[in-house]
């Protein structure tokens, strides 16, 4: 009797409850929509993606990150202490001042190197058979110097030279005429140092003695023709390396500019203080912009 008296003071707040229960769950109160998933058979709870994690935002490119916004390098990216991130230079500088004299040097021969890797290969038993000492593990000789092709001459170290005083004639010269071809390339501040025609030194025949070799007789003639040379000494290839003339340096018209020289229409792939000449050759230092391509060469200047 007291039940069906009191039905509805019992009903009335069930149903408050049912429905203040419905909204907790479905309002956006539940465990599983605040980060949470339910456990079954009494696993452990484990957190989900955070809320403020929507499919869109996961969706969204990383185009606009800033380096410094992810604690992980991108591809060619070198992670620094501080969590920003380091463009990793190229392989090929855009200025000379930006290196170091050695690194200049490393920088051009493994240029040079590259440029002889797409050129025709030299002959290593006929090297060999001459007297070039090759290495059966680099296929080089002592001082980094691929076999040279058939029939031409092979390296003579400066310290073995032989010097006589019997004199022979040769013909130089020295040529920046394919600048003319990319004076958009050229260092603003050089542009007055190339002659309108190209020719630093057109071709003139000179007397060298017999043992000497191209730098030797390029070394001699600027100073005696009053022409700008800078150069160093590379032990490492046993050789001089020039680094410019008439103040024009490598790397002073694009990323694969700098001297080069060719004997008899050929461009040796060792340095020129090795290089002994004959007499009768004809010696043509030339400025390439496009790694000796543009002079029909493989081999930026020789150190």
């Amino acid at each position: 009797m007291w039940r069906q008296n009191n039905k509805w003071h019992i009903i009335v707040p069930l149903l408050v409850i049912a429905v203040l229960a419905g909204a907790f769950w479905y309002g956006g109160s539940s465990p599983g929509l605040q980060g949470w998933t339910v456990s079954d058979n009494n696993k452990t709870e484990q957190p989900a993606a955070p809320a403020d994690t929507t499919p869109e935002a996961d969706e969204q490119p990383n185009e606009t990150a800033a380096p410094g916004d992810t604690d992980e390098p991108t591809p060619g990216d070198a992670a620094l202490a501080d969590g920003q991130t380091e463009q990793t230079p190229p392989a090929v500088p855009v200025g000379a001042g930006e290196l170091s004299a050695d690194a200049k040097v490393a920088l051009a021969q493994e240029i040079a190197g590259q440029a002889t890797a797409a050129a025709p290969q030299g002959d290593a038993a006929y090297s060999a058979a001459q007297g070039m000492e090759i290495d059966p593990e680099t296929g080089k000789d002592k001082y980094n110097t691929d076999p040279v092709p058939d029939g031409k001459p092979l390296p003579v170290e400066p310290q073995d030279a032989a010097i006589s005083d019997v004199a022979h004639t040769c013909t130089i010269s020295i040529s920046c005429a394919n600048i003319l071809d990319h004076m958009d390339w050229l260092d603003s501040a050089k542009i007055d140092l190339v002659p309108a025609d190209g020719w630093i030194l057109p071709p003139l025949e000179v007397t060298f003695y017999e043992g000497e070799s191209v730098f030797n007789v390029l070394q001699r003639t600027c100073k005696q023709q009053g022409i700008h040379l800078e150069f160093m000494n590379t032990p490492m290839y046993n050789s001089a390396y020039i680094e410019g003339i008439n103040n024009l340096y490598e790397f002073d018209c694009g990323e694969l500019s700098g001297w080069m020289y060719k004997v008899n229409d050929w461009a040796p792939n060792y340095g020129c203080s090795r290089y002994q000449l004959q007499a009768g050759d004809v010696i043509c230092w030339e400025y390439t912009c496009d790694l000796g391509r543009d002079v029909n060469g493989y081999t930026i200047t020789g150190a």
